[in-house]
């Protein structure tokens, strides 16, 4: 599980997905959240402007990542 530290008080999913290397622009993030393909704490998240606290969980293709202060 990779770790995204938090710079701000919280990180948009597009954001967490591109500065992860899951995908490689802003517009591929946007397709994939929309295509309901990425979950928030096991939640699928169909909103590329979600942000992320402390302690969230983003699942995409198997790969996980952790939103860390």
């Amino acid at each position: 599980m990779e770790e995204i530290k938090l710079k701000e008080e919280y990180i948009k999913l597009g954001q967490a997905l591109k500065a992860a290397n899951l995908v490689e622009s802003g517009v591929m993030a946007k397709i994939v959240i929309q295509d309901g393909l990425v979950t928030v704490n096991g939640d699928v998240e169909c909103r590329r402007g979600r942000k992320l606290i402390d302690g969230d969980v983003v699942s995409f293709e198997g790969e996980t990542i952790k939103i860390v202060k």
